[in-house]
């Protein structure tokens, strides 16, 4: 696999996957190339799970989505980005079937990304968090509820408080030591938006990413989530989303934690509130608690309706996204500011 940066850019690596991650890099990729998407290999559902089940493939889905999105090549980013919609491939991405397809002739899936990588001409390097075929558990100590697998953990109710239940995987993965680098050799580290407990949790708990992630020398930011998921992290505030995102690492590692300010019209709130969804709120008083240093800014993007490209299928809903470019000039500015003491 490629060396994480090699050039003499802001060095900025990525925690996360799916569309939170998409959605920044296709914005980052234009003020640097020096980017590096560790990415979630957790994932089980739709086009992803099928291939896994079906061919023992590794994930493929939120690596793909990356890949696109530091893609500099239109064509081929509408290529991999292509759902089919009948027959026996209805709802597989031709990227997902490609990249399945790569691990089985490239000689395994860091293979299979760098071959990706070299057709899409991606600007960066996508690294997978572990090469394991790995499996989500989140359980809860006090009871005997046990959740198996992400999309399982993804549309469940909780029960019982997300805070107090342990997430693993399963078998206990070996981290990719490209990971490792990245964070290490990063001047900035970001945790992308995502859901908490199957996008940036089943990364966090790796053995070995809260300890680069303490040691690095980069400022590590987290932009937090927009709005609330229903029956997950219902009144969840800033700090408590960063709460569970250091809980994960086990580890105090955060700097920054950027998060919107500003409050969108009656007509997408109602939208929300149908859902029971409701936009993250700051809660200063809680600020005065931790140790981050905390910026509140208007990064609220437009609404975008239904991502063909998600591997979350059944999703229908408009989404809040997060202004990417209000984000991107944000942390270029925090990275020059620092720069300059």
């Amino acid at each position: 696999m490629n060396e994480p940066f090699a050039r003499s850019e802001p060095k900025i690596a990525f925690i996360g996957g799916g569309t939170g991650s998409f959605n920044l890099l296709s914005e980052f990729k234009n003020h640097t190339l020096q980017i590096a998407a560790i990415v979630n290999m957790a994932d089980d559902g739709g086009s992803t799970g099928i291939l896994r089940d079906e061919l023992g493939a590794l994930p493929p889905g939120d690596v793909r989505q990356c890949l696109v999105a530091l893609s500099d090549s239109p064509n081929m980013r509408d290529l991999f980005n292509y759902r089919f919609e009948d027959g026996t491939f209805a709802g597989h991405s031709f990227g997902n079937l490609l990249l399945a397809a790569l691990e089985k002739t490239a000689g395994g899936f860091s293979n299979a990304v760098d071959v990706a990588s070299e057709i899409l001409r991606v600007n960066g390097v996508v690294i997978p968090g572990t090469f394991n075929d790995v499996r989500l558990r989140m359980e809860w100590p006090e009871s005997s509820v046990m959740l198996h697998g992400e999309r399982t953990i993804d549309a469940d109710h909780f029960r019982y408080d997300p805070r107090r239940a342990n997430l693993s995987l399963i078998p206990k993965p070996t981290v990719n030591p490209m990971a490792i680098k990245a964070i290490q050799d990063a001047d900035i580290v970001i945790i992308a938006p995502g859901d908490l407990y199957t996008s940036l949790g089943p990364l966090l708990i790796i053995d070995g990413m809260g300890d680069a992630l303490a040691r690095t020398d980069a400022t590590v930011i987290y932009v937090c989530n927009l709005v609330t998921k229903d029956g997950q992290t219902n009144g969840f505030s800033v700090a408590d989303h960063a709460a569970e995102i250091e809980r994960f690492a086990g580890i105090d590692f955060l700097d920054i934690v950027l998060y919107n300010n500003k409050i969108p019209s009656d007509e997408v709130l109602g939208r929300y509130k149908a859902e029971n969804a409701f936009l993250v709120e700051a809660k200063p008083e809680q600020f005065d608690k931790v140790a981050y240093n905390t910026i509140g800014g208007d990064f609220l993007g437009e609404m975008a309706e239904r991502d063909e490209t998600s591997e979350k299928l059944l999703v229908a809903r408009s989404l809040i996204r997060h202004d990417a470019e209000a984000v991107a000039r944000k942390v270029i500015k925090l990275y020059e500011q620092d720069r300059t003491l």
